[in-house]
C-alpha cells in the first residue's frame, strides 16, 4: 500500500473553524475519499502548521487523479481556502508529495 503525506498552513486565528470543519465533514466527501482508495487518513497540527497522511490502497497516482477529477473535492477546496492556504500540484490536482526520508516497518 503506498502512502502519502501532505502539508498545509491554518490561516491566523482559522484553526477552530478548521478543526469544526473536520469534526462535520460532509458525506459526500468521506464517500469521495473512501473511493480514491484513502484509508486511514489522519491530520495533525503544530501551531497553524497542518501535517497529513494517508495510505492508498488503489495507489497514489490513483487517488490523485480521483480527487482531481471530483466536483465534490474541488466544492470541498473551495471551503476550506478561507481558513487555510495549500498548494496545489498543476500537474496531478492534487497536493505536492512530500519525499520520504525514513521508513521504520
Amino acid at each position: 500500500m503506498e502512502r502519502f503525506a501532505w502539508k498545509a498552513v491554518v490561516k491566523d486565528g482559522k484553526l477552530e473553524e478548521y478543526k469544526y470543519r473536520h469534526a462535520h465533514i460532509w458525506p459526500e466527501m468521506k464517500q469521495v475519499l473512501k473511493e480514491a482508495g484513502i484509508r486511514n487518513y489522519t491530520i495533525w497540527n503544530v501551531g497553524n502548521e497542518l501535517f497529513g497522511y494517508f495510505e492508498c490502497e488503489k495507489g497514489v497516482a490513483y487517488a490523485e487523479k480521483y480527487q482531481a477529477d471530483s466536483p465534490v473535492v474541488d466544492k470541498w477546496n473551495e471551503y476550506m481556502k478561507d481558513v487555510m492556504v495549500m498548494e496545489m500540484d498543476p500537474e496531478t490536482g492534487a497536493q505536492p508529495k512530500m519525499q520520504q526520508v525514513f521508513f521504520l516497518a
